[in-house]
């Protein structure tokens, strides 16, 4: 996949409300392109999380156009949405999506067997890079809301894709894993030619982007 392209989207339930300043919502094209970094900066109740899932095919509440590749996505069946998933976007949703019962590792690895990304050794070493090598073995519903993210982050990244879709990947992280996060992002999207497309509300992944537009 090389570019999604979204023309005059909006969340129905925004429909009939005043214009606003967005850059993304009600615009005629927006393109996003592989290989290019995007951040999509928000306010809270401006959509960030409505247009991640719109993208990803989890909603279809909205009106105007979302095209992969020029083909629209409403016309995608279930195993074209299922291709998307496992090769072609790799999502970090904001509430994680994590199995609270499965220990850090095991939510880890049911991305990886699908994929074969990363081997153990590389899994490992995440863990440990983003200070959880103690939790691996911990079930996720007893971690911290900031250790869960890196396991979640940390999953994200054992998936080859052709974009990262990273809603809010950093919320609660401090300055220091953010740098360490953005870093891993940066470099498995430039050894894929991935492109990066990273919400926020205020605290930003720190990377190099080459856009940013306010939702």
């Amino acid at each position: 996949m090389e570019k999604i392209t979204i023309n005059n989207a909006l969340p129905r339930v925004f429909a009939g409300r005043e214009a606003t300043a967005s850059e993304v919502w009600e615009q005629p094209q927006v393109e996003l392109h592989r290989g290019k970094f995007y951040i999509i900066s928000a306010e809270s109740g401006t959509g960030k999380s409505s247009l991640c899932s719109y993208i990803y095919g989890f909603r279809t509440d909205y009106s105007g156009r979302i095209a992969m590749d020029d083909t629209d996505v409403s016309t995608f069946t279930v195993a074209q949405w299922c291709d998307v998933r496992r090769s072609h976007i790799s999502y970090l949703p904001q509430d994680l999506k994590l199995f609270a019962e499965l220990t850090a590792l095991e939510n880890v690895q049911l991305k990886n067997r699908l994929s074969h990304h990363k081997s153990e050794k590389e899994i490992t070493e995440l863990f440990g890079l983003l200070g959880i090598a103690d939790k691996l073995h911990q079930p996720c519903g007893k971690l911290s809301i900031g250790q869960q993210q890196r396991v979640a982050i940390i999953r994200a990244l054992c998936q080859p894709c052709d974009f990262y879709l990273l809603d809010e990947p950093v919320s609660h992280l401090d300055e220091g894993n953010n740098r360490l996060v953005s870093g891993l992002f940066t470099d498995e999207a430039r050894r894929q030619g991935a492109g990066i497309i990273a919400t926020s509300v205020g605290n930003h992944l720190l990377i190099n982007a080459d856009k940013t537009l306010k939702l």
